[in-house]
């Protein structure tokens, strides 16, 4: 069997060493005769699992325990109203910061429930831009400020973070575990698993306890973050599988290093691809150079009638997964942590064939 190069922003790439002690322990977990999706989530096995997989992700990211930590459902998208309903308090009203796709997703939904301020947006360079912290427009009166630290579809990434006097609130789901961060400089972090963490249907929330205890009444259960941490995430039954998964995706993160070596390896190969294409006349990116992602690379061919051609030829080569949002067009190689090095060289020598071939 031959694997080939995944550059698909979500569900996304997995590490394969991850792959295959899943394959090797699909029938028979650790000699009790069962698979994992067959345990019931109140079983020693799986407890055991979710309190090593809780244990591993503190010691990545540094949590402390002022925070808890939740392993929850409906993706990152639940959170957009998750956050609004638990944060809000009686003050009603949010700041939100709008840099993509994401950011506007996150703004409509809160507005359903809170007076929402849009304290900055670079919808005015289509998202190609982070705006500058001094120029943003604080509400003195919201609950929170929440902003995307890195948008998959526009490619731009926040390389610092906001310092206000309320809860930060973000959505981590694209940038989570790539590298280092200070978990005590935020109320929130969520973050939906299939993209670092581990296969869809798994969302992770980190939220400081004292931000517990506070969701309006119309809060549904299933949303509310006190109900998730007083009953250690399992007040129903939770996507036991994902989690299976996603515990031994950070046993694999830590065998590489950690964060910080993930962070090395992560900027060697982002720098790789950006310097290739602006080193070229045939492709392009459009992100301001200090705001460029490094997981998520957009760029554009000179010629977009060829834009077919690169895609079948990408794909026979095996590198997949490289079509651009259809929201912007173009391409996207999304190279989060499980995609090697080697595979940002093949794509980049690939790209140089490719240009040679249409001169």
């Amino acid at each position: 069997m031959t694997r080939v190069h995944n550059f698909c922003a979500g569900p996304a790439a997995l590490p394969e060493a991850v792959l295959r002690q899943a394959q090797e322990e699909m029938l028979d977990w650790q000699g009790c005769g069962l698979s994992i999706m067959e345990m019931s989530h109140r079983s020693k096995e799986i407890v055991s699992i979710a309190e090593k997989a809780e244990s591993d992700l503190r010691e990545l990211l540094n949590i402390s325990d002022d925070y808890a930590v939740l392993f929850l459902q409906g993706g990152a998208s639940t959170q957009f109203s998750a956050v609004p309903l638990n944060l809000l308090g009686d003050k009603g009203a949010a700041d939100y910061v709008n840099t993509g796709q994401w950011s506007k997703k996150a703004i409509k939904e809160a507005s359903r429930y809170a007076d929402v301020n849009v304290a900055a947006s670079s919808e005015d360079t289509n998202f190609s831009t982070i705006p500058p912290f001094e120029q943003w427009k604080l509400n003195p009166q919201a609950a929170y400020l929440h902003y995307t630290p890195n948008e998959t579809i526009g490619g731009v990434e926040f390389f610092w973070t906001p310092q206000v006097d309320v809860p930060l609130v973000t959505d981590m789901s694209s940038t989570i575990l790539s590298r280092p961060i200070e978990v005590e400089k935020y109320g929130v972090i969520y973050a939906g698993a299939q993209k670092n963490i581990g296969p869809a249907g798994l969302t992770i929330v980190i939220v400081r306890k004292d931000l517990l205890g506070q969701a309006q009444s119309v809060t549904p259960t299933m949303l509310n973050y006190q109900t998730a941490a007083d009953n250690d995430s399992m007040y129903n039954t939770p996507p036991t599988y994902a989690l299976y998964l996603a515990g031994l995706v950070f046993q694999w993160l830590k065998a590489q290093g950690g964060l910080s070596a993930m962070e090395v390896i992560n900027r060697r190969k982002a720098e790789k691809l950006y310097g290739y294409i602006d080193n070229s006349d045939f492709y392009a990116n459009p992100v301001e150079i200090q705001s460029r992602s490094l997981m998520n690379v957009p760029f554009t061919l000179a010629d977009d009638s060829l834009d077919k051609a690169f895609l079948q030829q990408s794909e026979e080569a095996g590198l997949l997964n490289l079509k651009g949002h259809r929201s912007v067009g173009g391409m996207r190689a999304s190279i989060y942590n499980a995609v090697s090095e080697q595979a940002v060289d093949d794509l980049i020598a690939f790209m140089a064939n490719f240009k040679k071939t249409q001169s």
